[in-house]
Protein backbone atom coordinates (compact mmCIF):
# COMPACT_ATOMS: atom_id res chain seq x y z
CA UNK A 1 0.00 0.00 0.00
CA UNK A 2 1.49 3.32 -1.04
CA UNK A 3 1.80 6.37 1.19
CA UNK A 4 -0.94 8.11 -0.78
CA UNK A 5 -3.32 5.16 -0.29
CA UNK A 6 -2.66 5.28 3.46
CA UNK A 7 -3.41 9.00 3.55
CA UNK A 8 -6.61 8.52 1.56
CA UNK A 9 -7.71 5.80 3.98
CA UNK A 10 -7.07 8.09 6.96
CA UNK A 11 -9.01 10.90 5.26
CA UNK A 12 -11.94 8.53 4.63
CA UNK A 13 -11.91 7.47 8.30
CA UNK A 14 -11.89 11.11 9.41
CA UNK A 15 -14.78 11.95 7.09
CA UNK A 16 -16.79 9.04 8.49
CA UNK A 17 -16.05 10.21 12.03
CA UNK A 18 -17.14 13.76 11.19
CA UNK A 19 -20.39 12.44 9.66
CA UNK A 20 -21.14 10.38 12.77
CA UNK A 21 -20.39 13.35 15.03
CA UNK A 22 -22.60 15.61 12.95
CA UNK A 23 -25.45 13.11 13.21
CA UNK A 24 -24.92 12.87 16.96
CA UNK A 25 -24.97 16.66 17.36
CA UNK A 26 -28.15 16.90 15.27
CA UNK A 27 -29.80 14.24 17.44
CA UNK A 28 -28.81 16.01 20.64
CA UNK A 29 -30.04 19.36 19.33
CA UNK A 30 -33.36 17.77 18.39
CA UNK A 31 -33.71 16.26 21.88
CA UNK A 32 -32.87 19.61 23.45
CA UNK A 33 -35.43 21.40 21.29
CA UNK A 34 -38.14 18.91 22.28
CA UNK A 35 -37.29 18.79 25.98
CA UNK A 36 -36.51 22.47 26.32
CA UNK A 37 -33.58 21.76 28.66
CA UNK A 38 -29.96 21.02 27.81
CA UNK A 39 -29.04 17.34 27.74
CA UNK A 40 -25.86 15.80 29.03
CA UNK A 41 -23.57 14.21 26.50
CA UNK A 42 -22.39 10.66 27.08
CA UNK A 43 -18.61 10.24 27.11
CA UNK A 44 -17.11 9.41 23.74
CA UNK A 45 -15.52 6.03 23.08
CA UNK A 46 -12.71 7.60 21.08
CA UNK A 47 -9.55 8.56 22.98
CA UNK A 48 -8.99 12.26 23.58
CA UNK A 49 -6.68 14.06 21.18
CA UNK A 50 -3.70 15.81 22.70
CA UNK A 51 -3.33 19.52 21.95
CA UNK A 52 -0.90 20.36 19.16
CA UNK A 53 1.66 21.84 21.57
CA UNK A 54 2.02 18.76 23.78
CA UNK A 55 4.16 15.68 23.29
CA UNK A 56 2.49 12.32 23.86
CA UNK A 57 4.01 9.57 25.98
CA UNK A 58 4.71 7.47 22.87
CA UNK A 59 6.56 10.37 21.27
CA UNK A 60 8.58 10.88 24.46
CA UNK A 61 9.54 7.19 24.43
CA UNK A 62 10.59 7.44 20.78
CA UNK A 63 12.67 10.56 21.50
CA UNK A 64 14.26 8.87 24.50
CA UNK A 65 15.13 5.77 22.47
CA UNK A 66 16.60 7.86 19.65
CA UNK A 67 18.78 9.82 22.09
CA UNK A 68 19.94 6.63 23.80
CA UNK A 69 20.80 5.06 20.43
CA UNK A 70 22.68 8.16 19.29
CA UNK A 71 24.64 8.75 22.50
CA UNK A 72 25.09 5.10 23.43
CA UNK A 73 23.98 5.80 27.00
CA UNK A 74 20.69 6.54 28.66
CA UNK A 75 20.29 10.31 29.05
CA UNK A 76 17.90 12.33 31.16
CA UNK A 77 15.54 14.42 29.05
CA UNK A 78 14.94 17.74 30.78
CA UNK A 79 12.79 19.52 28.22
CA UNK A 80 11.10 18.84 24.91
CA UNK A 81 9.58 21.65 22.91
CA UNK A 82 8.12 21.76 19.46
CA UNK A 83 9.98 23.99 17.04
CA UNK A 84 8.29 25.12 13.87
CA UNK A 85 10.86 26.00 11.25
CA UNK A 86 10.98 26.19 7.49
CA UNK A 87 14.66 25.18 7.57
CA UNK A 88 13.96 21.44 7.43
CA UNK A 89 11.71 21.88 4.40
CA UNK A 90 14.32 24.06 2.70
CA UNK A 91 17.09 21.52 3.35
CA UNK A 92 14.85 18.77 1.97
CA UNK A 93 14.19 20.73 -1.21
CA UNK A 94 17.91 21.44 -1.65
CA UNK A 95 18.64 17.75 -1.18
CA UNK A 96 16.10 16.74 -3.82
CA UNK A 97 17.23 19.38 -6.30
CA UNK A 98 20.88 18.36 -5.81
CA UNK A 99 20.01 14.75 -6.60
CA UNK A 100 18.72 15.60 -10.09
CA UNK A 101 21.01 15.08 -13.05
CA UNK A 102 21.81 18.20 -15.01
CA UNK A 103 22.43 17.68 -18.72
Amino acid sequence: MSEQDKLLAVIDELRAEVRSLAARVAELEAREAVAGTPTTVAPSTTPPVAPADTVSEEEMLAISAAIAAFLGVRAKIRQVRLVHSATWAQVGRVHIQASHRVH
